[in-house]
């Protein structure tokens, strides 16, 4: 048995890797109304408030002191400098849940947990052992990454293109936001994009292999202003990051090869992406409760790490 925690910026995430099954713990940071994200510091005290219930919720489920190991999310990116002080409050449970258990405690990163979790539910662990791209497409990262085989860290994950400016996640919120809707508004604003009918001939702003996205916002701006209607702005919105990441695949491919290719992330939860990548280029991509955020991918890292 092994256990995961990841503690982003919007999601308190716990998980235990049982018999090559897994099952989540969540709960969601709380967002005032009309507000397009947290402060560090209330990440951390949600997150603070909310571990003892997973924790609770796991040992109800689970004898924990047959956890064998311990993994975690200890920052954004395997990267010189990534940093973010939410990442702390899963961190130092791992170490105390480890301590407990008498078991290693292993540290890897929130990107690395959900190319894993992907991975996993995909049932494509296997890619682990080749090169393969990863698309991590989220409200705060929107890269694809060319992934190799690491002793230590088990992927090593290089950025070959990405997003200049906003990311993908964060150009939906803010039209959600815009349009009255509850942060995260995901989910929300695709219910809404499945009213429209309109058509959009849309061209994806790119610089090479990165894109752009800010002009989704601007744009989006201009349809409230001219009265358009909610869910013609919602599909504009969904449709524009859906051209801008099938522009950012086609490129990666030109430049690296025929590699597989896996979507890891929440925005890649939206079923319009999911359909038009996996048809057009055979893209895998995870089951909707291991796209956002989770802990799963760090069961699976100390699963991995113990073999």
């Amino acid at each position: 048995m092994f256990a995961g925690f990841d503690t982003s910026n919007y999601t308190t995430s716990a998980a235990v890797m049982c018999d090559s099954t897994i099952k989540n713990y969540k709960k969601m940071l709380s967002v005032a109304e009309n507000a397009r994200g947290l402060r560090q510091s209330d990440a951390v005290f949600q997150h603070t408030v909310n571990m003892p219930d997973l924790l609770s919720d796991m040992a109800e489920d689970f004898d924990l002191r047959d956890v064998k190991a311990v993994g975690v999310s200890a920052r954004p990116r395997n990267a010189a400098g990534s940093y973010m002080p939410c990442f702390l409050v899963g961190l130092n449970t791992a170490k105390a849940a480890a301590a407990f258990c008498g078991c290693k405690c292993y540290e890897t990163s929130h990107q690395v947990g959900h190319i894993l979790a992907a991975l996993y539910s995909a049932e494509k662990l296997d890619l682990i052992k080749d090169r393969f791209l990863a698309f991590h497409v989220s409200g705060g990262t929107t890269e694809a990454v060319l992934v190799t085989p690491d002793r230590e860290q088990i992927l090593k994950a290089d950025i070959v293109a990405a997003s200049i400016d906003l990311k993908a996640g964060q150009a939906i919120d803010r039209t959600g936001v815009l349009l009255g809707m509850r942060f995260p508004c995901g989910a929300e604003l695709e219910k809404e994009a499945e009213k429209s009918n309109r058509d959009f001939k849309i061209r994806a702003s790119m610089q090479g292999c990165n894109c752009s996205f800010s002009g989704i916002e601007n744009k989006v701006k201009t349809m409230i202003a001219n009265g358009e209607s909610k869910c013609d702005i919602a599909k504009f919105a969904l449709e524009s990051v859906r051209v801008s990441l099938d522009s950012m695949l086609s490129a990666v491919l030109q430049e690296y090869g025929s590699l597989p290719v896996v979507f890891a992330g929440g925005v890649s939860s939206n079923k319009t992406i999911r359909k038009t990548v996996s048809e057009k280029y055979g893209a895998y991509f995870a089951e909707p409760r291991f796209s956002s955020d989770n802990a799963a991918g760090s069961s699976v890292f100390a699963a991995l790490k113990s073999l």
